[in-house]
Parts: structure tokens; sequence; C-alpha cells
């Protein structure tokens, strides 16, 4: 990627996708050239959580909202040291942001860290193109030189794709560090980085839970240093084919039968842990609108999601693994895609999606509860 941090104004920017389809608007945020894989979110609010969301690394994402940026910026809810996507797109950004919070505007932060960004372009249009065809490759191109239409096109065509993409190193701390509990310390938790959003932690600090938080290059003696109650394995980016260690780690934690809990590509981690596969869906769920069925008491939670990988398991049966009895759990009531995995005779779950809910509806914090539940089972 290479950027001007230099205002946008009325610069010429062009975004093209890898089959040739291009939109031609105006620069936002900084000028210059970037690549990544094209998604959608359908989110109405919380663009500075969707931006800062390691899960989004090398993705450029294209908001449905069509008016973004209304709130500026503010120091307080960044859910990691920086924003991660590869690219920005809406529609309409905002001219002056007004809220009481807002330290700058959006288009001032995508500046300063350098995100190449495109407005003024029909998303409408662009979201349905994706929705038909699916997720695919593309590059914003923006600055007074832009190159010929065949010569994007090409470059965008080299860039690398998300399938077989090994990121979650990328973006997880390199050091571990903790997060005290907030309160009475209950119980010790190790959470495993692949991506985890700020919040997250957070979330169990507020259940008296200290969390450990470790590289994604940790190991199982790494978890168990620090003598777990329980251990957590985050959301993060790529493809969860790639993620071999991440899996090796989390079969010698269900080996030793720790209370454990996954989300996201966790999810996609104890699938693969299991025996199960996974595969890449058409154009993902992305968003803070998406209806989830707990099959394990028939509620109904809408979710916030980010993945466009998921699990490949029977919907209709209780399957036989190395680890003892699995089912899904959860399944999207869009399209029926497992969204949660749970064993029968250790005390392990996971969902695909984001029970933190930074930015997103609360119907899924009960799922920190389960977690806590099972540490306390265990330890009775």
């Amino acid at each position: 990627m290479t950027t001007s941090t230099r205002g946008a104004g009325k610069v010429p920017a062009v975004l093209v996708l890898e089959d040739g389809r291009m939109f031609r608007g105006r620069a936002y945020g900084a000028v210059g050239v970037t690549f990544g894989e094209a998604v959608f979110s359908t989110g109405m609010t919380g663009y500075q959580e969707t931006l800062t969301d390691p899960s989004y690394h090398r993705q450029v994402v294209v908001m449905t909202a069509p008016h973004v940026g209304n709130t500026g910026v503010n120091d307080e809810d960044p859910e990691s040291k920086q924003i991660w996507v590869a690219g920005y797109v809406v529609r309409d950004p905002a001219r002056v942001p007004s809220n009481w919070r807002a330290k700058r505007s959006l288009d001032e932060e995508l500046r300063r860290q350098g995100v190449v960004g495109i407005s003024g372009i029909d998303t409408r249009a662009l979201t349905r193109h994706l929705r038909e065809l699916g997720a695919m490759r593309v590059g914003i191109f923006s600055g007074n030189a832009l190159p010929d239409e065949g010569t994007m096109l090409a470059e965008v065509r080299q860039a690398p794709e998300m399938k077989g993409a090994d990121l979650s190193a990328e973006v997880a701390t390199k050091e571990a560090y903790v997060v005290p509990a907030i309160g009475e310390k209950k119980f010790t938790v190790a959470a495993v980085d692949l991506g985890i959003k700020g919040m997250t932690p957070h979330r169990m600090a507020e259940r008296g839970i200290e969390v450990h938080v470790l590289p994604a290059t940790a190991t199982a003696d790494d978890v168990y240093a620090v003598n777990p109650d329980g251990v957590f394995f985050s959301n993060g980016p790529g493809d969860p084919a790639t993620a071999d260690h991440p899996v090796s780690v989390m079969q010698a934690v269900l080996e030793r039968g720790t209370p454990l809990f996954g989300i996201c590509f966790g999810n996609q981690i104890l699938g693969r842990a299991l025996g199960f596969g996974t595969y890449k869906l058409k154009y993902g769920h992305r968003g803070i609108n998406q209806p989830v069925q707990d099959r394990t008491t028939g509620k109904v939670e809408v979710t916030a999601h980010n993945h466009g990988f998921a699990v490949d398991a029977p919907t209709d049966k209780v399957s036989e693994t190395p680890y003892g009895r699995a089912e899904v759990s959860h399944v999207c009531l869009n399209d029926n895609v497992v969204e949660g995995l749970h064993l029968l005779d250790k005390p392990a779950f996971s969902v695909q999606y984001h029970p933190e809910a930074a930015a997103g509806p609360h119907d899924a914090a009960y799922l920190f509860d389960r977690f806590v539940s099972l540490m306390e089972g265990q330890r009775a």
C-alpha cells in the first residue's frame, strides 16, 4: 500500500474489482493505492469499532449504511491500537462531525493512519454486485496521476487472495499482557490472541476473571504456565485451514479437559480440532444485525458478525469426535450456517459471532456467563 496523508478534498479515485467492474468517486482518507478483499458490512453504527477490529486485516470494507462519519472519532471506542482495514468505501461521508466525545473527523483519522478510501460511489450497487458474485480482490487508486484501467486491473489480479492466508500472527500481540479482574478475582483465563478485540477481555474482567492475553504463537506449555481455570481462543483474520498451530494447542486443552470458549476464528479452530472441515463463504457475514438461534434454548439473538469462513459440521445430528460427542449449538437463521459448537462430554463450546458486542446488540452477553459456569462446575 502506498499512501499520502495530504487532504483528499476532491481528488479523483477509482475502485477496481478483480472481475473488471470499476466505480469512480473521490478520495476519502489517505490518497494512494491499496489492495485487499472487498467485503460489505451491514452495521448502521459502530464504524470506529469496525475499523479497529483486527479481523478486518487485509480487507477493504464497504459500508452499506449511506452516511458514515457523523459522530467523528474518539479515543475511547477503538478495539485495538490501530485501524486494520486495508481500505474503506463509503457513499456519503459526513462533512462535519457532531458528537460531544469526538476528537477529530473520521477522514482525519483515516489520513493520520494512512488508510486509503473512496467516497461518492454507489455502495448499494457495489454491495449487490458482491452479494451476487461473492467477495473478491479489489484495489482503490487515488491521486491526480491514476494508472490506465488495464494497469489497475492487472495490479488487482496480482494481489493475494484471502483463501489460504495465514494472518493471525500479523495482528496478535507480540508480548503477553494481563487484563486484571474488576472487583474480586474469581478465575484466571488464558486467552490466545488471534486478533482479539479489546472489549472481549473487558467483558471477562467484568465477571471477576483475570485474563492473561497470549500471542498467537503461544504453546500449550505457555497456556498452562498461567495456571488457568479456563482457556479462550479469540476472533481473528485469515483462512482457518492454515491455522495448524492454534488447532494443536486447542487439542491439548481438550485433552486436559480445561473449560474452553472460542469466538469467531476460535469457533473455526474448535471445528478443526474436532475433525470438521472449514470452507469460504460466498460473501460472509459482517455487521451487527445477524439473526442466530441458540438451539440449546430456542432463543433467537440479534448478533454482531465478522467472518468469511465457516465450519462444515452436520446440523441435524450429534457427531462423534476424538474428544467425545459434539453438536451444532447455534445456526444463522438467514442461511443455516453453523454459528456455534458444543461438546457434550467435555466443558468446551464456541460461537461464530461476537458476544462482546462492540459495536452491536447485547443479546449474546450470556455466553460469558456460560463460560463462568463451566469454570465453576470444573472447580466444584
